[in-house]
C-alpha cells in the first residue's frame, strides 16, 4: 500500500486546496491519502475559521483516507518545529511520499540547501551575525542562506518546504518529498480569481458574496468570522496579571516589558502587534506569542509526538491504522479515555478556549473519531 502524506491547516478549505489534492491524486491514483491537520489554532497564531471536526469531515469527503491532528503545541510552533512534528507523524505511519505546495517548486534545490547548511560552521556564524544585527531568526537564516548559496528562500511555503525536506533528511526518512507549484501568492490580500490565498479569503469573511466562488459550498456554510482579536480582552488580562510572562513560549529577551507597556496603548490585537513589532520580532512571531500567552504555553513544553490523535478515517484508513499498530511506538487514539488526560491537557485547553468565541462543543474532544464508510 502506497501512503501519501499531506500537511495542511485548511483555514479555510478552499479551491487551491482542492487543486493541490487533485494533483496528488493524479500523481498517485492508487495511493492512500493521509492528512496531518492543524486543529483549531494554526502555525501563524491564527484562530481557525472552521473547527477541526468540520475540517475533518470536509477532508474525508474530498478523498482523504486518514486525518490526524497535529498537537496544539506543535501546530503553533516555529516552522522548524512544525515541520519536525509533522514529519515525525508521517514517519511513524511509514509514509512513502509527502506532497506539498511551494513557490520555488524545486525539491532538488531544497535538498541541496539542506546539505549545504548541515553542520556548516560558516552558515551558523552567518546566522549568528544577522541575529546580532537585530534580525529575527527566520530572516537571519534567509540572509545567511543567501550569503553562502545565492538562493533566496523567504516565501512562507518555500520556508516550510525547506524545513520538511530538512526533517526528512535529518531523520533518514524513506519519505520522498514531492512539490506542487503554488498557483497564487500566499500573502495576497485581494481576491483575484477562483483560486486565491487563505489570507485574502479570511480578510473578506464579512462578505460571503465575494468569497463564494473561491471555496466549495461545504466550507462556506461552516465558516465562522473569527480571529485572535476576539480574544483581546483575555490576552490583555493575562499580560496585565501574569508576573511570569518570561516563562511563556516565544516571550524572550525582555519583550514582556514592552508588552506590559503597550497593552495600555492598544485597543485590538492588531494594534498591540504593530506597537510591539520590530526587526527582531516579526508580526507572526508576536501573534504566536500572544496565542501562547492566552493558552499559558510554557517554554518547556514537549516537542515530541507522544501520541497520534485520529480525527477521522475511512475503510482504507482503518487498514493503515491496523498495520501501524504492529510497529508504532506511541498510542493511536481513536476514542478518548481518562488515561489520556496528561497527553491531551494542552489540546483540550486549546479547545476550551476555542469554545469561548464559537459554538464549538469542546466535549467533542472526548468523543470518538469520525468514521466514513466508502
Amino acid at each position: 500500500m502506497i501512503k501519501v502524506g499531506v500537511i495542511a491547516e485548511y483555514n479555510p478549505f478552499h479551491n487551491g486546496h482542492i487543486y493541490h489534492l487533485n494533483k496528488a491524486k493524479e500523481m498517485f491514483p492508487e495511493a492512500s491519502l493521509i492528512l496531518v491537520l492543524a486543529g483549531n489554532f494554526t502555525q501563524r497564531g491564527d484562530v481557525s475559521v472552521i473547527n477541526k471536526w468540520d475540517k475533518t469531515k470536509i477532508a474525508l469527503d474530498y478523498g482523504f483516507d486518514l486525518v490526524i491532528e497535529l498537537p496544539f503545541n506543535i501546530a503553533t510552533s516555529s516552522a522548524s518545529l512544525y515541520a519536525k512534528g509533522t514529519i515525525d507523524i508521517l514517519n511513524k505511519l511509514n509514509c512513502d511520499y509527502l506532497v506539498f505546495g511551494s513557490e520555488t517548486n524545486d525539491v532538488s534545490l531544497f535538498e541541496n540547501l539542506v546539505n549545504i547548511t548541515k553542520d556548516n560552521e560558516k552558515y551558523e556564524k552567518k546566522v549568528k551575525y544577522y541575529l546580532d544585527k537585530g534580525y529575527n531568526y527566520p530572516k537571519a537564516c534567509s540572509l545567511a542562506l543567501y550569503d553562502i548559496s545565492k538562493v533566496i528562500i523567504d516565501k512562507p511555503n518555500d520556508v516550510l518546504a525547506l524545513e520538511y525536506v530538512r526533517s526528512i533528511i535529518n531523520t533518514n526518512s524513506k519519505i520522498k518529498p514531492v512539490s506542487i507549484k503554488r498557483t497564487n501568492n500566499y500573502h495576497e490580500e485581494e481576491i483575484t480569481g477562483n483560486i486565491t490565498s487563505a489570507t485574502s479569503i479570511r480578510k473578506s469573511l464579512d462578505n460571503k458574496e465575494i468569497i463564494k466562488n473561491t471555496i466549495p459550498k461545504e466550507s462556506l456554510k461552516l465558516i465562522n468570522n473569527i480571529s485572535l482579536n476576539d480574544y483581546f480582552d483575555y490576552i490583555k488580562y493575562e499580560i496585565i496579571s501574569n508576573d511570569k510572562l518570561d516563562e511563556i513560549l516565544d516571550v524572550d529577551e525582555g519583550i514582556e516589558n514592552k508588552l506590559k507597556k503597550e497593552i495600555h496603548n492598544s485597543k485590538t490585537v492588531e494594534e498591540l502587534i504593530l506597537n510591539v513589532k520590530s526587526k527582531r520580532y516579526s508580526y507572526n512571531r508576536i501573534k504566536r506569542m500572544l496565542l501562547h500567552i492566552l493558552t499559558n504555553t510554557k517554554k518547556d513544553y514537549d516537542t515530541k509526538i507522544n501520541y497520534l490523535r485520529i480525527l477521522g478515517f475511512n475503510n482504507k484508513g482503518t487498514k493503515i491504522l491496523k498495520e501501524a499498530k504492529k510497529y508504532i511506538d506511541v498510542p493511536i487514539i481513536t476514542k478518548y479515555k481518562k488515561e489520556y488526560d496528561a497527553l491531551f491537557k494542552d489540546d483540550v485547553k486549546a479547545s476550551m478556549l476555542y469554545s469561548l468565541i464559537t459554538n464549538y462543543d469542546y466535549k467533542m474532544d472526548f468523543k470518538t473519531s469520525i468514521k466514513k464508510d466508502i
